[in-house]
């Protein structure tokens, strides 16, 4: 990757530069010069943009809101069921005669916000508990290394099972349950990721010069190593957000996630199978793909270009 070069008179030192320069010369400054000339990188984020606002506003994309007990709302017409994809339904109708765009469009809530919810919740469990044991070592370190090597030993399928069958169970169950089950598995990863980066910073000159000097831990941790720790996990994160899609319907298509009748990309293909086997209607399993793995694809291509720009070996 091409170097960046510097303007001529613009000053190297970042404590020489003035206030408008001083981002220029971070390593989040680096960084950003180099991901806005990055082509995949402004592609990938104007996908997730498009599917935030499919949940957030699907009334841009489509007029009706369907309600969980009819997904087409007032496109539904069971004379209509299973059209192929026309000007009228652009993706055709599904077996109830609803208008399949609407419900695809609609099925980007369910996914982003459990996307985003179980991420957070992860990532926010992994920074405190791996900080700490990178940070403290000693027997915390090694009690909280051991308790996530449990939750790696369970198979991820067995423990989903297990932890939504405690939390609710057939009709029951709700996007917030699999949140909570995709969460409550996830974040050993972020915990070992995060620790490894702080027993590699903590050590460093700058750190040790900030604890000779009788800096506080707290003011260490928040102030020298968190902000110089957290890219890593900044990547493995955006990554994390299309795995959670793919896994969150995963689980629905195989029946131990939500519930039948909600509007889900995952519920779609699982109601989907059946025609698609027989051969007919297979435009009910082609859009939600379509839309599946584009949503996946978007944040894994932001968090490689995420990964390019914060390590200083591929610049």
């Amino acid at each position: 990757m091409t170097d960046v070069i510097e303007q001529p008179g613009e000053p190297l030192d970042p404590f020489e530069s003035s206030e408008g320069d001083e981002i220029a010369n971070t390593f989040w400054g680096d960084a950003w010069r180099i991901l806005k000339r990055r082509k995949l990188f402004w592609l990938s984020a104007g996908l997730i943009v498009v599917f935030a606002m499919m949940a957030v506003v699907p009334g841009l994309f489509t007029a009706p809101s369907p309600a969980p007990q009819d997904p087409g709302g007032i496109n539904c017409v069971l004379s209509n069921a299973e059209q192929s994809p026309s000007g009228e339904h652009w993706f055709g109708t599904d077996t109830q005669g609803c208008d399949y765009f609407v419900q695809v469009i609609h099925g980007a809530k369910v996914s982003m916000r459990v996307a985003l919810g179980a991420t957070l919740v992860t990532v926010i469990i992994g920074l405190l508990l791996g900080g700490v044991s990178g940070y403290v070592g000693g027997w915390i370190d090694n009690v909280i290394t051991r308790l996530a090597d449990g939750f790696f030993a369970l198979p991820y399928l067995v423990g989903a099972i297990i932890v939504l069958s405690a939390l609710a169970g057939g009709s029951r169950r709700s996007e917030w349950h699999v949140l909570t089950a995709i969460a409550f598995l996830g974040w050993p990863a972020v915990l070992r990721l995060f620790r490894s980066t702080v027993l590699q910073v903590k050590n460093l000159e700058y750190v040790q010069a900030a604890r000779a000097m009788g800096a506080s831990d707290r003011r260490i941790m928040m102030r020298h190593i968190f902000p110089n720790a957290i890219a890593p996990t900044l990547v493995y994160s955006t990554i994390g957000m299309g795995a959670v899609i793919s896994i969150e319907a995963t689980l629905s298509f195989l029946g131990i996630g939500l519930p039948l009748g909600t509007i889900s990309w995952g519920i779609m293909l699982q109601e989907a199978q059946q025609e698609a086997i027989a051969g007919q209607s297979l435009h009910l399993l082609i859009f939600p793909t379509i839309f599946l793995v584009l949503a996946s694809l978007a944040f894994v291509l932001l968090g490689e270009e995420l990964r390019e720009a914060f390590d200083p070996r591929l610049r």
